[in-house]
């Protein structure tokens, strides 16, 4: 079951383009992240992020389906645009609703229009629930990596993930953990951090060490009212640096055997790689997400008609890459708070993530709603990580140099 990476690698109104316009050098997008069936999903969990938005521009279309016209035009654009290494990421909604054969010409299209010596991989965020040996063995076959939503022990997992019926998913969800391992899959557990666990991180990580589970990816729960209150399953940023510290504790005698997401990052920040996780790099132009009818978006979080980039139909990756609404976008995480200008970590945190700064006031420029927490785990984890990097390496590992200057 373990995997030798991470799985994926997270509104004010600007004017669009009519075409587009260049600032000078440009980010490569360095992968996608594919909703073949938009937002829809058969779950209906009740702190989604996705059900029901108001912002969202699909959300009274109805059959959202990527249509094989638009794969085959997604697949060669992006594939001659990203060549030699193209990493493609499914999520939704639920991306399994797109059905088996979509994946399947999805595979046929890589083989049919990738080059010689190009490297191509697949990923795919799933509740799990429609899995079965057909959808695992297609996965081992093309060694693609999965990521498998489970909030800890049923009475946890079940409080707040349940289907259309009302019905708890930790049961299916169970069944189908068992098909990947019994299958060979890589795959990695997604963890939503709510008001359900975030009290009880030696249950949830011992919990998922006694199912086989050696990586784990846990994501903190924010999601607000429009007058910026909490909603009611939304963790507060001393609890989630209280997960987090208790958590480094638990794993540190397992490090060699278990991977978290997250720690993995802080230990990449420190070791001056870029971490795999987008929030922590110094802006967000990392990669696009592009929905069911080819419309492209900067940021998942921000699928709104106001950040919209173009679509595949019509606009060249090359153009999409340089298009002034994603430097605009991008810009936002360089937008630095006057606490994260003297921070003794920002070289590690660049401001945190955009979703968590915009989320309670919608304004880009406060800090992370979750800044305290990163300063928990930070001032505990980051000494004993230097340290184990110098093992590792062979050699001392300096504090990253703070940055000021943006690329922008």
């Amino acid at each position: 079951m373990s995997s030798s990476s991470s799985l994926f690698p997270m509104m004010g109104q600007m004017p669009m383009t009519g075409g587009p316009t260049w600032l000078g050098s440009t980010p490569r997008i360095s992968s996608l992240l594919i909703k073949p069936a938009s937002a829809v999903c058969n779950l209906d969990c009740s702190y989604c992020f996705y059900l029901d938005r108001d912002a969202d521009p699909y959300k009274d279309l109805p059959a959202r389906r990527m249509t094989d016209d638009t794969l085959e035009r997604l697949v060669d654009t992006y594939l001659f645009y990203s060549h030699p290494q193209s990493t493609f990421a499914f999520q939704g909604g639920e991306p399994t609703l797109a059905g088996l054969p979509f994946f399947e010409k999805l595979i046929r299209f890589q083989q049919q229009y990738g080059r010689n010596g190009q490297s191509v991989s697949n990923a795919l965020q799933t509740n799990a629930v429609l899995l079965d040996d057909n959808w695992a063995q297609f996965f081992r076959q093309y060694n693609w990596l999965l990521g498998v939503s489970l909030d800890g022990p049923e009475e946890i997992n079940d409080l707040y993930r349940y289907n259309r019926a009302g019905h708890g998913t930790w049961k299916r969800v169970m069944q189908s953990i068992e098909c990947l391992k019994k299958n060979g899959v890589d795959f990695n557990i997604l963890c939503v951090l709510n008001a359900a666990n975030v009290e009880r991180p030696r249950e949830i990580y011992q919990f998922y060490k006694s199912i086989g589970i050696d990586n784990i990816q846990y994501i903190p729960l924010a999601e607000f009212n429009p007058d910026g209150s909490r909603m009611p399953f939304t963790i507060t940023p001393e609890q989630y640096g209280r997960f987090l510290c208790e958590t480094f504790d638990l794993w540190w005698p397992d490090r060699k055997k278990v991977r978290i997401r997250f720690f993995d990052n802080i230990a990449e920040a420190l070791a001056g790689q870029k971490p795999g996780s987008c929030t922590m790099h110094e802006t967000c132009d990392s990669y696009c997400v592009v929905e069911y009818n080819g419309d492209i978006y900067p940021c998942d979080f921000f699928v709104e008609g106001g950040w919209k980039l173009g679509n595949i139909e019509v606009d060249s990756w090359t153009d999409i890459a340089r298009r002034s609404r994603r430097y605009g976008f991008a810009q936002k995480k360089t937008l630095a708070h006057p606490e994260c200008q003297v921070c003794e970590y920002q070289s590690i945190c660049h401001g945190g993530c955009p979703k968590f700064r915009h989320g309670p006031q919608q304004r880009f420029e406060d800090l992370d709603y979750f800044c305290s927490a990163y300063k928990m785990i930070y001032s505990k984890a980051t000494g004993p990580l230097r340290q184990e990097l110098k093992k590792i390496l062979g050699r001392e590992v300096e504090a990253p140099a703070m940055h000021s200057i943006s690329p922008y």
